[in-house]
């Protein structure tokens, strides 16, 4: 005989949806049984968070009283901030040690709130059965306030410019017949020679503006001129493959120097070796010397034409520009090449030394970079773009740097910050074209008080800055970078 059946319980059939809702409502009821709740409005915790970022974002001032408590009271008001957390059961969290605070709120230095009381839909698990959060009591504003309040602020490391004053235009000199196309002066700083489309060198006197001197000899228009310091020469450069050396006691050519295969486009002066450097169409920066006439070098090694170049007395000693982009180092014990630069993305038609710091600035129709010497890092781009082609710079001891562009712009620039400070536009003279408006050259003198612009509307400009111009009447209008692209 077999035993009769255990009589069965009926089982209710549950759908899957309908166990996991009760098996969600279970874990809310056991984890948070105030879930559908939102946590009223608490004005004591608001309080708080305003008073505690008040006194981190400018509670930094000087006040031993405050800044330094005694023992006995940070300790009670430590006691006394941990027992209101504990009955609150909110989460404190203390200022930072030397923070300025009011002596009513020295018992409440800490950032409470009241009980965790989550929105319904977060689940989250607390602690001893009750959950322990940071929640904002009063909406979304407040928690932008109490993440602000708890975040630091660093403040910009980018240098402040200096203030400059604007440069105004105080004198035009016409005489030439062409374009101005370059500009050396005197070392004694009484005048100063340009050289021109019509082929002639033409010197002036600086204080006046008055013509002394017209030298002819050149078959093209002069592209590089320079005047050495030692001794009473003159070098010039032109489109005619020719450099002169004129003896200026005598106001005559008396050295050739034959080698250039096209046009000579630049020209600089080593400072200490008598050592003549020129660079031109044909992709080489030709060295030479001074009394023989001898080519020392070829520095070949660009892939197009050097428009720009300058001498230091320690390594490098020649830098070179070029328009197939890159900067290059030279070392002069071997002819060879130390180091290329390939920042640009345009032809460096310009190049600018620091009388003062141990760096250089080089400009391109993408961007004005600056670079470290000497090994060339580079250091940061200017804070604007030109956005035309640059032909010349120059830079004088007070850190001022001018750029001329093909379109008539003369920008000045803080050299420490890269920050443009004035835009300024020469005017076409009455007779020339409307494209007739660049700056080919530009040089200081050697005070580093007055500016003169070469222009292609043959005139020669003079500018100097405003007397009469404060800080207060032309502000400083600059804006921290907020990122600074390397190319």
């Amino acid at each position: 005989m077999l035993a009769p059946a255990l009589e069965m319980e009926p089982v209710e059939p549950q759908s899957l949806k309908k166990l996991s809702f009760k098996s969600l409502k279970r874990a809310l009821d056991l984890f948070s049984p105030v879930h559908g709740q939102i946590a009223p409005p608490d004005p004591e915790s608001k309080k708080m968070r305003i008073s505690y970022k008040l006194n981190f974002e400018y509670g930094g001032g000087s006040g031993s009283e405050d800044q330094v408590p005694k023992r006995k009271e940070s300790g009670a008001a430590q006691n006394q901030g941990q027992q209101a957390a504990g009955a609150s059961n909110a989460l404190a969290l203390p200022g930072p040690e030397g923070s300025k605070i009011p002596p009513m709120e020295k018992s409440q230095n800490a950032l409470t709130v009241g009980p965790s009381l989550r929105p319904q839909g977060l689940n989250d698990v607390g602690l001893h059965g009750k959950g322990t959060a940071i929640i904002s009591a009063s909406g979304s504003s407040d928690r932008n306030l109490s993440t602000s309040a708890i975040m630091e602020r660093l403040p910009s490391r980018w240098p402040r410019p200096v203030w400059h004053p604007p440069w105004k235009n105080y004198r035009v000199i016409s005489g030439h017949l062409g374009w101005v196309r370059s500009i050396a002066f005197d070392p004694s700083n009484q005048w100063f020679c340009t050289g021109s489309a019509d082929r002639t060198i033409k010197i002036w006197d600086l204080a006046s503006g008055r013509l002394k001197l017209t030298l002819t000899g050149h078959i093209e228009q002069i592209r590089g001129l320079a005047v050495s310091s030692k001794h009473t020469y003159m070098f010039s450069a032109g489109d005619d493959k020719q450099v002169k050396c004129w003896d200026l006691e005598q106001n005559k050519v008396i050295r050739s120097y034959h080698g250039h295969l096209s046009g000579v486009y630049c020209l600089a002066l080593h400072p200490t070796i008598d050592i003549l450097l020129t660079g031109g169409r044909d992709s080489v920066c030709r060295v030479w010397d001074i009394r023989s006439k001898m080519q020392i070098f070829a520095l070949s090694g660009h892939d197009n034409t050097v428009c720009s170049v300058f001498a230091r007395p320690t390594d490098p000693q020649v830098v070179t520009g070029s328009h197939d982009t890159t900067i290059k180092f030279w070392d002069l014990r071997h002819g060879k090449t130390m180091t290329t630069l390939t920042n640009h993305k345009k032809s460096v038609r310009a190049m600018a030394q620091h009388p003062k710091e141990n760096c250089f600035a080089s400009a391109s129709a993408d961007n004005i970079k600056k670079f470290q010497l000497p090994r060339g890092e580079f250091l940061h781009n200017m804070l604007s773009q030109q956005k035309t082609i640059i032909n010349t710079m120059a830079v004088n001891e007070e850190g001022v740097m001018a750029t001329g562009g093909d379109n008539g712009s003369l920008w000045f620039w803080d050299w420490k910050s890269g920050h443009n400070f004035q835009q300024a536009h020469t005017i076409v003279q009455p007779g020339s074209l409307e494209s007739e408006a660049g700056i080919y050259a530009l040089s200081y003198d050697l005070t580093g008080s007055r500016l003169v612009s070469c222009e292609a509307d043959k005139t020669i400009k003079m500018w100097k800055e405003d007397e009469l111009a404060t800080p207060e009447t032309h502000p400083l209008n600059f804006k921290p970078p907020k990122d600074i692209r390397r190319f």
